[in-house]
């Protein structure tokens, strides 16, 4: 089995959410955080879009936004893209 590029979408709460918290609490819950890019969304607010680094095994790529989804400050987290690496 080989690597998978997992890209995530992150949606924060509001626009007062503070993004460099919430990109620490992205790098922190132990997964391998490869990039992670600003996204412009509409009025002010701004999505997260976490790229991340993983084995090809069954559920990673459901168990990283689960993750996600649960931090504070997270409106929603949903996988755009999985893709195959090296």
């Amino acid at each position: 089995m080989g690597d998978v590029l997992i890209t995530v979408k992150v949606m924060p709460e509001g626009v007062e959410t503070d993004l460099d918290a919430l990109e620490e609490r992205i790098r922190g819950l132990g997964y391998r955080v490869n990039t992670i890019k600003r996204e412009p969304i509409a009025f002010g607010l701004v999505a997260l879009m976490c790229g991340f680094v993983a084995k090809d095994e069954g559920g990673v790529a459901d168990a990283i936004p689960e993750a996600i989804g649960e931090l504070e400050g997270v409106s929603g987290a949903e996988v755009v893209e999985v893709t195959l690496v090296g």
